[in-house]
């Protein structure tokens, strides 16, 4: 463009005047002097796919921000649906062929290290006939078209696992806003911390969110803990009668596909003869999956259980996240107790929120045999974990061992444990090495 605007004569001047007359070959795509940036960009394909493609890109990408990701999870899944956009625009947008140049022919009948210097007497000397050039085909299609097959296919899966019965056996409504899910799907196999897409008809035809497995491999049924902070999991928890004190008939509650499992990293932590779990706040759920297997496979006398010693934190605001999983907690507490291996799962439960009211009945009943909070042996702590004092005790128990380090939770707490871990993991091979392994969260 700006060889054409300029009219000088440069060899780019040149170059951009041939195939003005009979407009059979040109070079360059910009084919008039009154024009600018602007109008090329949407008045030519190459400008217009850009453009959008651009667009759907920056789109996609702001969506993916934590912030938005946690509140407004539909905008996230939906902009990210602009991909299509993108990848059309990216097929498209060499079609107008703007990029061009110098046919195979014309390179054979020049001598570009004589006509580079004598480009205005091209076409008037032989060694230098005017060059001929021709738009190159697109060829991004090429690149696209294999992920694209993938993708198409992985939908097709997804569309025929929708189809598949979801039977809802059970629907628990847990005074942390928390909706439990028991479901059950014929051919439905899962491993500890696998995770499933959820799509409720009645509430969305669109949307698929992704939730872990609380549930045991060990169990006949599948299930889900879901947090109502977002409109989609709010029209969940009214349309399976969350709000209702009344026994829900099983034809009254909605219809729900499913597609998974799928696996995370918390499928690896039968591997360690030591691991650390660590959950914050929902982040639990996917060790309620690891800690109901274990507590099954001692009740059935397993000797193939790997682990040999758990250490389980759980961080957490508010005293009412507690209530769901003190129960599973309480019974593997008493199953160890019964079997004469009480030892074998430590677990710390942090309160890192509480009000001066709360402060006061903890103190009052901070005697009592069991903590106020949980009704557990072990008593609730307050504040954050001493992660240094943490690795340096469990590294100092467990001298040569390979330890799991197993996170769901927030990226600061990961950058953490992930420090933790490196530091405290002895440089002698034989020594003591921490592992670590993050879920999303």
């Amino acid at each position: 463009m700006d060889a054409q605007l300029e009219q000088n004569e440069t060899i780019a001047y040149v170059l951009s005047q041939i195939g003005n007359e009979d407009n059979s070959s040109y070079l360059n795509p910009i084919r008039t002097n009154e024009t600018n940036p602007t109008f090329v960009a949407f008045t030519t394909i190459a400008g217009l796919s850009g453009v959008a493609s651009t667009l759907a890109l920056i789109l996609i990408i702001t969506s993916s921000m934590e912030v938005i990701r946690r509140s407004y999870f539909e905008v996230f899944w939906f902009t990210h649906h602009l991909f299509v956009i993108f990848f059309i625009g990216l097929v498209i947008h060499g079609v107008g062929e703007i990029v061009r140049g110098q046919t195979a022919s014309s390179v054979l009948e020049n001598k570009p290290n004589i006509c580079a210097t004598q480009y205005k007497d091209w076409g008037k000397v032989r060694d230098c006939p005017i060059p001929q050039f021709t738009g190159n085909p697109p060829m991004t299609w090429k690149w696209v078209i294999g992920p694209m097959v993938l993708y198409v296919f992985e939908r097709l899966v997804r569309f025929w696992r929708s189809k598949q019965k979801v039977v809802i056996t059970k629907v628990v409504t847990h005074p942390s806003k928390t909706l439990e899910l028991q479901m059950k799907k014929k051919g439905f196999k899962m491993e500890v911390g696998q995770y499933v897409n959820l799509q409720c008809p009645s509430v969305s035809q669109l949307e698929w969110h992704p939730f872990t497995l609380t549930s045991a491999p060990e169990e006949d049924h599948f299930s889900v803990h879901i947090r109502i902070v977002g409109d989609w999991t709010q029209q969940l928890f009214e349309a399976c009668g969350g709000e209702k004190k009344e026994f829900q008939e099983a034809w009254k509650l909605p219809k729900m596909a499913v597609d998974g499992p799928f696996g995370t990293a918390s499928e690896d932590v039968f591997r360690y003869e030591v691991v650390m779990l660590v959950g914050a706040g929902i982040g639990v759920t996917p060790f309620a999956s690891v800690l109901k297997s274990v507590w099954y496979r001692y009740f059935n006398n397993d000797t193939g259980l790997i682990p040999k010693k758990i250490y389980f934190y759980w961080l957490c605001r508010e005293t009412n996240a507690f209530e769901w999983f003190a129960d599973l907690l309480q019974s593997l507490e008493t199953q160890m107790l019964e079997r004469g291996n009480a030892d074998f799962l430590s677990y710390r439960i942090y309160l890192t929120g509480w009000d001066e009211a709360q402060a006061a009945h903890f103190t009052v009943h901070h005697e009592e045999e069991n903590d106020p909070i949980t009704g557990l042996k072990q008593k609730t702590l307050y504040g954050r974990p001493n992660w240094e004092n943490e690795f340096k005790t469990i590294a100092g128990n467990h001298p040569g061992a390979r330890i799991g380090v197993f996170l769901c939770g927030p990226e600061v707490l990961a950058k953490s444990l992930s420090k933790q871990s490196i530091n405290h993991s002895d440089a002698d091979p034989r020594g003591v090495h921490f592992i670590f392994n993050k879920e999303n969260f």
